[in-house]
């Protein structure tokens, strides 16, 4: 087993990961940059390094600067969490020549899912069902544009590197087919550094569900069952649950076997996530693989009461898994609301900015994910999400109810975020009855009525009251409300923050 592993990742995952290798007894060691210099993660580690300026770019994604680290620090692993390094298949084989072992795949099984073309033609190979489309980039437009036509619209322009959204554009009329593409071939430059785009069909109102999977070196592998993921906006997730409330047990069990297979035809290591589309018929195809931990792994570790991170520890470390697929089984449901400082009236507009308050929900079922603490900044350089917020609960409508009071009880003040809009979710009949698919949230926000704050009227005479009450106390020569002077109490507060509807 290891002594000392580098996490190299921030945020909330980094947090998540380090408590994992404390519970091991495994001293952890952070890194950071100048936007981080006060996050939960550097406070957290036994450990912590500075690798550079705020940008991504000249910090956590310099694989240099953190196997340097790794080196300076004495570790024998590295962790990457999820994005930035996790998915680069130099880093792990740089990992390996650096004698610290990445905790992921190895990079040819990277190499082997990242490229999608690649990765479909793989899969095809394998007996995996894959979405009709191109086995290869297609350069020019117009030759794409004539492909486009014999497929029929809709189609998917689609970036060949990266993922989460990014470079991909939906095409539903001929005259769109051009713009998009090109536009798409920009985005995958920006984004990843490569700019091939391939055609896919669009499967209209398909529900997006994938697999997590988890394979040793000794050839064992099992999956940890679905995950539906099909609340995203601008294709990225923010709502995900577990079981998915329209899977039957067999089609299940299919796609499972899919997914291991799927898994070992790339000679594949440690935990990752096989992504489907499933249709209204039952149908489903692969969509892709993620070759590493999800943000939303913790709805599968509370319904199988398996910690995935401990096992990617241990799968690293050589030791075989202890159980097998007739072991495993769902209990409960599980439901997570990426919490995000966004705008949901703004078109989800980051709003990143300082924590004044701050009151996590707690309770039965209830597990909060988080990389801040009050008086924190969310810095503007990366991803605003705040926290994970997730429940459990005896079956669905009992985790739905759990997960309202849960987003009732979480108060975050200083910044817009998504929690209100997680409530509208949580309370849409299309939701409640399972049926919703990857247009659930375009179709809503195209005919949502701005909600007005809860109780507004109360609020702007209370805010009248409360100006009246403190002139009066000036006047007086006493502090707050007619008390002694001195700070205000955080929980009248908070208590008054929850009182207005979080105004």
């Amino acid at each position: 087993m290891f002594d000392k592993v580098l996490v190299a990742n921030r945020g909330e995952i980094a947090v998540r990961v380090m408590r994992s290798l404390k519970e091991m007894g495994i001293e952890t060691v952070a890194v950071y940059s100048d936007a981080d210099r006060k996050s939960l993660h550097v406070r957290m580690a036994d450990e912590a390094y500075h690798v550079g300026p705020a940008p991504s770019a000249e910090s956590y994604l310099v694989i240099d600067k953190i196997l340097e680290v790794g080196r300076k620090a004495g570790c024998d692993a590295i962790h990457p969490g999820y994005g930035f390094l996790s998915e680069n298949s130099e880093f792990a084989d740089a990992c390996a020549d650096s004698e610290m072992t990445f905790m992921g795949p190895r990079g040819k099984s990277i190499d082997a899912m990242g490229e999608k073309t690649r990765a479909r033609t793989l899969m095809k190979e394998a007996d995996v069902p894959v979405v009709p489309g191109t086995e290869n980039a297609v350069e020019e437009a117009e030759e794409a544009f004539e492909i486009a036509k014999d497929m029929g619209f809709p189609v998917l322009a689609k970036a060949a590197a990266g993922g989460g959204g990014k470079g991909m554009r939906r095409v539903d009329e001929a005259e769109e087919f051009i713009d998009s593409f090109k536009g798409a071939q920009r985005e995958a430059i920006s984004s990843f550094g490569n700019g091939d785009v391939y055609i896919e069909k669009y499967v209209v109102d398909p529900k997006h569900v994938e697999i997590q999977i988890l394979v040793d070196e000794h050839g064992n592998g099992v999956h940890l069952f679905e995950r539906e993921c099909s609340v995203q906006r601008r294709h990225q997730k923010i709502t995900e649950e577990t079981p998915c409330p329209v899977l039957d047990d067999e089609t299940r069990r299919e796609m499972g076997e899919v997914a291991v297979r799927a898994a070992h035809a790339v000679d594949y290591v440690g935990a990752g996530t096989v992504e489907f589309l499933l249709d209204a018929n039952g149908n489903f195809y692969f969509l892709e693989m993620n070759t590493r931990l999800q943000v939303e792994h913790p709805i599968t570790e509370m319904v199988t009461g398996l910690d995935l991170v401990r096992w990617q520890v241990k799968v690293a470390a050589g030791e075989p898994l202890d159980f097998e697929q007739s072991d495993l089984e769902q209990r409960g449901h599980a439901i997570e609301c990426r919490v995000y400082a966004e705008d949901a009236d703004e078109n989800f507009r980051p709003t990143p900015g300082t924590i004044d308050l701050l009151s996590e929900p707690t309770g039965p079922g209830v597990r909060v994910d988080s990389g801040v603490y009050e008086g924190m900044t969310i810095p503007v350089n990366y991803d605003p999400m705040i926290s994970k917020l997730c429940v459990w609960g005896e079956d669905r409508d009992h985790a739905i109810q759990r997960m309202r009071r849960a987003l009732d009880e979480y108060v975050i003040a200083g910044m817009t975020t998504n929690i209100g809009f997680h409530e509208e979710v949580l309370t849409h009949p299309d939701f409640l009855d399972g049926s919703y698919n990857t247009e659930f949230i375009p179709d809503y926000m195209a005919n949502r009525d701005k909600p007005e704050p809860k109780h507004r009227d109360i609020a702007e005479l209370a805010a009248v009251l409360a100006t009246h009450r403190h002139d009066e106390a000036l006047r007086d020569g006493d502090g707050d409300d007619g008390e002694q002077s001195g700070p205000k109490s955080r929980w009248k507060t908070l208590g008054r923050y929850r009182q207005l509807g979080r105004l």
